[in-house]
């Protein structure tokens, strides 16, 4: 059996994935990456050991992502290939929820906006600064809290009143057909004395997710399509999850989270192979 392996060595993780000679996809991990070659050959050791595959039995490894960079053409004698990570994400995206085009959206440390379809064409679109990193470095400034599995913790029991301007906290009277009352006018536009780390934690998702469900939203009208697949660590937050799909009616879009969402970047590595 050869097996033909994708590493995506990101910013704040690293991510590995396999493909079998049937090519059925072999149970993904992911380790921290605080030193990204480190972090790579852990993984590798970690992935063969867990799921009892030889060193032998890999074909090929195929690496993206922004720590990258650091890897060679080869790995305990087993050829590299440097894969875009933008095509991987749109090749993953669409693996994952099974779509013929779709825009895909990868949310980690950051955010990247791809345009895909199954004909192999892939654009990336854009994106933004605002992601998992934003959410942890406001989150240790405005709350001491650094640990991403506490802050998520924290939100769980957050109050958006206490945070956020509506629209019917600056009206009565119906602005536009388009906006319903409830719909953010400001992040941070209504923070109350009293609000608690809790009610901050919740705010700062919100205000990221909003912030990467506008974009993709444009993203989507520009290329008439309402699927928005999200992809990367933030989209396996289940109350970031919850506001993506509450906006689902209001904007006319259909956000998915698809299982294993948080490895599609590694997965469409992964698949450049073939």
């Amino acid at each position: 059996m050869k097996t033909v392996i994708g590493i995506d060595v990101g910013g704040s993780t690293t991510k590995i994935v396999g493909f079998d000679s049937d090519d059925r996809l072999i149970e993904p991990i992911f380790v921290r990456a605080h030193d990204q070659i480190t972090s790579v050959y852990g993984a590798l050791g970690k992935f063969t050991s867990v799921n009892g595959i030889a060193l032998s039995d890999i074909s090929k490894i195929m690496v993206t992502g922004v720590g990258s960079t650091f890897i060679g053409d080869e790995i305990y004698n087993i050829p590299c290939e440097h894969v875009v990570e933008f095509p991987c994400i749109a090749k993953g995206g669409l693996y994952l929820s099974g779509l013929e085009r779709a825009i895909i959206v990868s949310m980690g440390t950051g955010t990247a906006i791809v345009y895909a379809d199954r004909e192999g064409a892939s654009e990336y679109l854009g994106g933004t600064g605002v992601g998992g990193g934003t959410l942890i470095g406001l989150s240790e400034k405005l709350i001491g809290v650094r640990k991403i599995d506490h802050i998520i913790e924290l939100a769980e029991t957050g109050d958006l009143s206490k945070i956020d301007l509506r629209v019917n906290d600056i009206t009565k009277s119906e602005v536009h057909p388009d906006l319903a009352p409830n719909l953010t006018a400001s992040n941070f536009g209504k923070l109350s004395d009293v609000a608690t780390k809790s009610d901050l934690a919740l705010g700062l998702l919100n205000m990221i997710c909003e912030i990467i469900a506008m974009l993709s939203v444009f993203a989507a009208r520009g290329h008439g399509l309402r699927d928005i697949v999200l992809t990367g660590n933030m989209a396996t937050i289940k109350k970031g999850a919850e506001m993506f799909y509450a906006l689902n009616k209001l904007f006319n879009v259909n956000f998915i989270i698809p299982e294993n969402a948080q490895f599609g970047t590694v997965i469409g590595a992964a698949l450049s192979e073939q």
